[in-house]
């Protein structure tokens, strides 16, 4: 039973790593939960940016400086809606 357990904990380490945001870091913020940008759809960019980020919170969310039309949104965004 044990062998099974550190097989299957083997291959979820294998592709699960935690993501190694900094302080400082340009990063590039997914648009999927934007509608206040203009346009349709089809024709919007995937991702926005780059910002800066400005702090870490925790290890699953990055705080990034906002600028231009996306000022009026949050700025703590999860790091599955993050690219380096």
């Amino acid at each position: 039973m044990s062998d099974a357990l550190d097989y299957a904990k083997q291959k979820w380490d294998k592709s699960h790593k935690l993501p190694d945001f900094k302080v400082g870091d340009l990063v590039l913020v997914s648009t999927l939960n934007f509608n206040n940008i203009k346009g349709p759809n089809k024709l919007r960019d995937y991702y926005v940016g780059p910002f800066v980020s400005v702090a870490l919170r925790g290890t699953n969310a990055v705080q990034v400086e906002l600028s231009g039309e996306l000022d009026n949104k949050h700025p703590t965004f999860p790091v599955s809606l993050i690219k380096p």
